[in-house]
């Protein structure tokens, strides 16, 4: 299944006939689209945690484009936010790209480029949206964890032995074997190399 399956590209523009001629052009190729003629239009009806991203014109009357993924990135939405610019406006969106945004477009531009950069955006939230998920199981498991178990998972995934753990937290080898069984079959790790990743994923301070 693409990215674009289950998602939506929500563009934001007053121009009318922009918008009509964008959403022609993307719902061409399968994407799903929204529009609207605002950015007060557009928050009234998204709501957090829609698959998708967000074609946003950099100039509009009201909340201007800027304002808006200001606005979003300071309510932490984490929809992907792709600009379109005029020539006297790439200063501003490359300001905005080093504030979050993914890329910006500038008229007037081919339609191979637009398609590009949204089919990237909607790849981005795709991996995005899978690995807040993949945490938020692997949270799930840790919380099962005792302190103890959590002390020889996080020395297991930094590479000691038993040995070294056992001598650490001053118990025996084969307690430490034992603890660490339980650690295994809690957080459904069928390896070592399993529980390491699953330690990457999760957030550095779960581990702590």
């Amino acid at each position: 299944m693409t990215a674009e399956a289950n998602a939506t590209v929500f563009i934001v523009d007053d121009d009318q006939a922009m918008r009509t001629s964008l959403q022609w052009l993307i719902e061409s190729t399968g994407m799903s689209v929204k529009t609207y003629d605002s950015a007060d239009a557009f928050l009234a009806d998204y709501y957090p945690g829609r698959a998708g991203c967000l074609l946003l014109d950099v100039r509009m009357p009201g909340m201007s484009g800027l304002e808006l993924q200001a606005y979003l990135a300071r309510e932490g939405f984490r929809i992907p936010v792709i600009l379109i610019t005029g020539h006297g406006d790439v200063a501003m969106a490359v300001r905005a790209m080093k504030a979050g945004a993914m890329d910006f477009i500038e008229k007037p531009f081919h339609d191979e480029d637009l398609l590009r950069s949204l089919r990237n955006a909607l790849d981005h939230d795709q991996k995005t949206r899978a690995n807040r998920l993949a945490r938020a199981d692997i949270a799930r498991r840790l919380a099962e964890l005792t302190p103890r178990e959590h002390e020889v998972m996080a020395m297991v995934t930094d590479g000691k032995s038993n040995k070294e753990i056992a001598a650490a937290l001053g118990v025996s080898a084969k307690t430490v074997e034992a603890h660490r069984a339980r650690v295994m079959e809690k957080m459904r790790a069928e390896s070592l190399a399993d529980l390491v990743r699953m330690a990457l994923i999760a957030a550095p301070e779960a581990l702590g």
